[in-house]
């Protein structure tokens, strides 16, 4: 049986993901965690080669912040269609 061995942080102690895996763990495609970052959402907590590395911990929480900035009653009313 292998087993993967996923990079931590040495701070924390925390198991750090891929994007890859950061996204299917919060249901959303890769994309969307590269625009988190874009935005400010979410901050890489490291880097393994060439791909960012982050906390389960920060996905969850971009990912709850994202979802209550697009809940029902939470930004601006759209115009009714004509």
């Amino acid at each position: 049986m292998t087993s993967l061995r996923h990079p931590y942080d040495t701070l924390t102690g925390a198991t750090l993901l891929t994007g890859a895996l950061a996204a299917q763990e919060a249901g959303v495609v890769p994309a969307t965690i590269r625009k988190w970052v874009q935005l400010g959402h979410l901050r890489p907590a490291g880097r393994q080669g060439r791909s960012n590395l982050y906390r389960l911990e920060d996905v969850f929480a971009a990912e709850r912040a994202t979802r209550r900035r697009a809940a029902p009653g939470s930004g601006p009313v759209p115009a009714p269609h004509a």
